[in-house]
């Protein structure tokens, strides 16, 4: 029986790892000329929580300076991003969810501004209960808790429950708090998504493999 589903946000509900290329392509410029590749970003960057993430792109700063060098990217963010579209797909499965009383919650390493700032962008905002954000937990992604914390507040079980991730953290985190993970391919290529513990890989909402498996986990 399907009664929750828990989703990620950045290049999940919307695909915006191109816009938060380019915001930590600025800040780095302007802090100390560096360049980041595509490549750097898909396999240090996407999908980190920002204290880890912060401490080891700048090492000689502290704490304090971390986070301010994290609200400036961020900030940068969401300049970027006034107005968003959601992945294709998504409407119709929110819908579905509404209609069959399946519980939906957001589960993301984004910061709280732009977690609900990307939520906005989307007209979402009021279609999710529980928004969860990593810095407000003990733990971030690729930690289970997250997703545990995320099955607790919908009073579901993981073998009741779906997830959807599009990066290796992310996917990691969900399938080792025991939920079928569904791999959205925007920032990682199947291959590495299967590998890193998801059990289905698609592009999008749309892909006719997720509403096979949503209607057998629904019979």
């Amino acid at each position: 029986m399907l009664t929750a589903l828990l989703f990620d946000l950045d290049g999940t509900l919307t695909d915006t790892d191109t816009l938060h290329l380019q915001a930590f392509r600025q800040l780095l410029r302007e802090q100390d000329g560096r360049e980041l590749t595509q490549a750097q970003f898909d396999a240090q960057v996407s999908g980190r929580a920002n204290g880890e993430l912060f401490a080891e792109l700048f090492p000689g700063a502290s704490t304090a300076q971390c986070q301010q060098l994290a609200d400036r990217k961020e900030a940068l963010f969401r300049e970027l991003a006034p107005a968003l579209e959601p992945m294709p797909g998504l409407l119709r499965l929110l819908a579905h969810a509404d209609t069959h009383g399946i519980g939906m919650c957001v589960v993301t390493n984004a910061p709280r501004l732009n977690a609900e700032h990307m939520l906005s962008a989307m007209g979402l905002r009021p279609r999710f209960e529980h928004v969860l954000v990593a810095e407000e937990l003990p733990r971030a992604k690729p930690d289970p808790l997250p997703y545990l914390t995320g099955l607790q507040r919908l009073g579901a079980q993981a073998g009741q429950a779906l997830a959807f991730e599009d990066s290796l953290p992310g996917v990691k985190a969900a399938s080792g708090a025991g939920i079928f993970t569904v791999g959205i391919a925007t920032t990682q290529t199947p291959e590495r998504l299967m590998a890193a513990g998801a059990q289905l890989v698609v592009d999008d909402f749309e892909d006719a493999r997720l509403w096979d498996l949503i209607a057998t986990m629904q019979a």
